[in-house]
């Protein structure tokens, strides 16, 4: 169990990683290709519509590979994505194969998260306990030791390719070593009954079952264990259940409404990943290294919000925890904007920061609440949190054409106002059966 949990942390924290160390860098990507707002908008749409593409059929492809393939096949596809960014900034000195490259990158993880997402929530349920939150502060933790690195290479001005390249390797590389842990796809679906702490657990017995068993088991054993491990199999092997699970997916009120809520906060989030770096150099008139390292403040106080957000979830629930972390987000993003001093847009950062962090966890443990549905419905509030990075970029670069870069993002504020709205709609749901 333990090298299964820290498996999946390994896969999160590669993915910050992986992030972070090419959007440190942006500010160097924008000089090198001496790119405007609106063009560093049609770059990052690269990245998102690659993203877009791959996570609106993640839930098939998590559903026929299996979660531990697919982080396999997603982290080497990103890894070489990153060396061939590099390899477009630094060497061809080219916008369009710069795009391409990016675009790699969200193929990969899209995908890739999506597939994170299930095994994590598969390991919530083993341990009968909150973690999504954590686990997605693994992703900060990457994120803030990508930026870290990135503003140490700004700093010295290291080539792009030479830290994208080491970024690329260490991430394809530590993932698969991790991915040998993974149970998720030997943990056999079956309805739940026993309630262990505020979310549902498997028996320990049955964490590591492996599909070989399952299906003997559904060939000659009685009982509940026989039934869910034929429901598996059906599941797993019939390319028109898989189908038929995704499109009920999208069809179901309560997953679009996560998906919304998401969107949000994902805006949010990706809005600051994308624009801080430049608002702080262009808007505040800081340097390269300082813009990448009010980033990395950005992404600590993320993490802090997601580690401690376990606690806050336990104690508090869903709602009330989402309803002020949308509030800390608006604040500080408003504060960010009007600032009358760079000192207090640092500040402004930390309330942005952890009133983004736990809207992702949440929506994945929310929309993963039916483990026998977990895979088609994280896959599609994936896809629609994905929207915010998919239209994010360009739209707010358009904007900054004509706003500047600071004020293009007050058009975030107002997924975050219905953002706090939608929280009600990631209450707990309890499975009884299928």
């Amino acid at each position: 169990m333990l090298k299964w949990r820290n498996g999946v942390v390994v896969a999160y924290g590669a993915s910050g990683i992986a992030f972070s160390s090419w959007v440190s860098r942006l500010p160097a990507i924008r000089d090198a290709l001496e790119l405007t707002p609106a063009t560093i908008g049609l770059l990052l749409l690269c990245m998102t519509a690659g993203s877009f593409l791959s996570v609106s059929a993640s839930g098939l492809i998590v559903i026929r590979l299996g979660s531990k393939r697919t982080i396999h096949l997603g982290s080497t596809i990103v890894g070489v994505g990153l060396a061939l960014t590099g390899l477009a900034t630094t060497v061809f000195d080219s916008s369009v194969l710069a795009g391409i490259a990016l675009a790699i990158v969200g193929l990969g993880t899209a995908s890739w998260n999506t597939a994170s997402n299930v095994e994590g929530a598969s390991v919530e349920r083993a341990l009968g306990r909150h973690i999504m939150p954590r686990l997605h502060g693994s992703f900060s933790l990457g994120t803030v030791l990508g930026a870290g690195v990135g503003a140490w290479a700004a700093a010295v001005h290291l080539p792009v390719f030479y830290h994208l390249l080491a970024a690329g390797i260490v991430v394809a590389v530590s993932v698969n070593i991790g991915a040998k842990y993974f149970l998720a796809d030997k943990t056999p679906v079956v309805p739940l009954s026993v309630e262990t702490g505020p979310i549902q657990t498997l028996t320990p017995d049955l964490v590591a079952v492996d599909r070989d068993l399952l299906d003997h088991a559904a060939g000659g054993s009685a009982g509940g264990t026989a039934a869910g491990a034929a429901d598996v199999r059906s599941a797993n092997s019939a390319p028109l259940d898989s189908r038929r699970l995704v499109a009920q997916a999208w069809r179901d009120k309560r997953t679009l409404l996560l998906g919304v809520l998401v969107l949000g906060l994902a805006l949010a989030e990706g809005a600051a990943g994308d624009w801080v770096a430049l608002a702080l150099a262009d808007g505040y008139g800081e340097s390269n290294a300082n813009g990448a390292m009010g980033y990395g403040l950005f992404v600590t106080s993320m993490t802090i919000g997601r580690f401690a957000g376990t606690y806050l979830l336990d104690k508090f629930g869903r709602v009330p925890v989402l309803r002020v972390s949308a509030a800390m987000a608006l604040i500080g993003l408003a504060l960010f904007v009007f600032a009358p001093f760079t000192w207090l847009a640092y500040v402004a950062l930390i309330f942005w920061g952890l009133g983004s962090s736990l809207g992702f966890p949440v929506g994945m443990s929310a929309a993963a609440d039916d483990p026998s549905k977990a895979a088609a419905r994280v896959s599609v509030v994936s896809t629609i949190g994905y929207g915010a990075f998919l239209c994010g970029p360009p739209v707010l670069g358009l904007l900054a054409e004509h706003v500047g870069i600071l004020h293009s993002l007050l058009a975030v504020l107002v997924m975050l106002v219905l953002t706090y709205f939608l929280a009600p709609v990631a209450r707990k749901q309890e499975v009884t059966g299928r």
